[in-house]
């Protein structure tokens, strides 16, 4: 009997407890939706002073939407407790962060800001998942592109709160930290706040960058490089005119660079207007211009269904003899983006549309997967890095957060694998 009672009693207990967790968690949820009014109204006052402080306010709005989406299912009272206790205090880690990151915008202290946001990227990436989606960076970090350099790798990604190209940096492919401005000035044809989709290779002891940016006082797309003595920069651009622009063919966004066995580095891109192409050409030793006598090669044109006359973001690997050229088709502000593959004979081509259906498209975990960039871990592993949606918060202003998965090419088509 008295083994009864104390039973009785410490289930009574462990109900009490769990009912305290639940709503210590809506409590924390009704915070959550309370700070989401706050992001809003704040995004809107400041929609048309600042480019970057649109662009924070909408990454915390996303983060934010994921957030209060979160249930976290429980199978009894007693991991009830547990569970809960656990989601709540990772809760409250990420909508600290996020809070802070916001105080800081308010304060115009971008910087910071950003730290901020990169401070809790663990506890929110855990909310959202984490590895088991292919979840590194629950942040917005688009067009990423990834490189390693010693035991280090660097992820650069479109412009965002921490300036005109982002950089994170890791030892493990899992914990991921924001470095800052790859690019703190531009030349001055280049609009501000219009820089997207960079590259990044090592040629000759030195670091070279690709990006895209609009020509000033217009919305012409074009093509720069830069240069800097480390992978984290800063990179100097002192170019008086772009790289590249294809203006009859509506600019030229995109880059990727590609240096083959022989040292030799070209440069792949998209040229815009009504029928998107995707191009290469030969640099000269240095990376820093087209080779003298090099001309643009058409490599690939929308010929898929589901690319919606649109092909982009390419970017090319060299592994087992075979020529891969990856690329994202369909619409980038959708969940029907996605990743698709071609074999190509070589950096010039000629390549053929090997995807009759996505490489990569939408899943659990991620919607409109896009911006691939193909790279070897420190075992000689590939990995595919990409942008996506978090499911129910698709389309700008939510951001597109950084992923990553296994790829396999030994075959005579990659194969993408299962999340770390």
């Amino acid at each position: 009997m008295v083994v009864l009672v104390i039973a009785v009693q410490s289930d009574l207990g462990a109900r009490a407890r769990s009912r305290q967790e639940q709503s210590d968690l809506t409590d924390a949820k009704t915070q959550l939706a309370s700070t989401r009014h706050d992001i809003l109204v704040t995004k809107y006052e400041n929609y048309v002073t600042s480019q970057k402080q649109k662009n924070l306010q909408a990454e915390i709005a996303s983060t934010l939407h994921q957030l209060a989406t979160m249930d976290a299912p429980l199978a009894n009272a007693e991991s009830q407790e547990i569970t809960q206790g656990a989601s709540i205090s990772t809760l409250q880690a990420c909508l600290g962060g996020v809070q802070n990151a916001l105080q800081q915008i308010k304060d115009g202290n971008q910087n910071r800001a950003a730290k901020d946001v990169s401070d809790v990227s663990g506890p929110c990436t855990a909310l959202d998942g984490g590895s088991t989606k292919g979840l590194v960076y629950p942040f917005d970090f688009a067009d990423p592109d990834v490189i390693l350099v010693g035991q280090t790798y660097f992820a650069y990604a479109t412009n965002s709160v921490a300036g005109n190209i982002q950089i994170l940096q890791s030892g493990d492919l899992t914990h991921w930290t924001a470095v800052g401005n790859a690019l703190p000035k531009l030349p001055h044809w280049a609009a501000p706040n219009y820089t997207w989709a960079p590259s990044v290779t090592q040629i000759d002891g030195h670091f070279v960058l690709y990006y895209a940016a609009n020509l000033a006082g217009s919305k012409t797309e074009c093509i720069s490089v830069a240069t800097a003595s480390q992978p984290q920069g800063p990179y100097d651009d002192s170019s008086t005119s772009p790289l590249e622009c294809q203006q009859t063919l509506g600019g030229s966004i995109d880059p990727s660079s590609f240096v083959d066995s022989k040292g030799t580095p070209y440069l792949s891109w998209k040229s815009g207007g009504p029928l998107a192409k995707i191009w290469s050409e030969q640099l000269n030793p240095a990376g820093t211009a087209f080779a003298t006598g090099a001309v643009p090669t058409a490599l690939l044109i929308p010929t898929r269904a589901w690319e919606k006359g649109t092909v982009e973001a390419p970017d090319m690997v060299a592994a087992n003899g075979h020529y891969f050229l990856f690329f994202s088709g369909n619409n980038w502000n959708s969940a029907n983006y996605a990743i698709g593959v071609a074999v190509c004979n070589g950096p010039l081509g000629p390549c053929v549309d090997a995807s009759p259906k996505p490489l990569l498209a939408s899943g659990p975990g991620a919607d409109g997967p896009g911006g691939p960039s193909v790279f070897a871990d420190k075992s000689g592993t590939y990995w595919v890095a990409f942008h996506a949606w978090v499911p129910g918060a698709v389309g700008f202003p939510n951001s597109r957060d950084l992923y990553l998965r296994r790829l396999d090419l030994t075959g005579s088509l990659p194969v993408v694998g299962a999340p770390a």
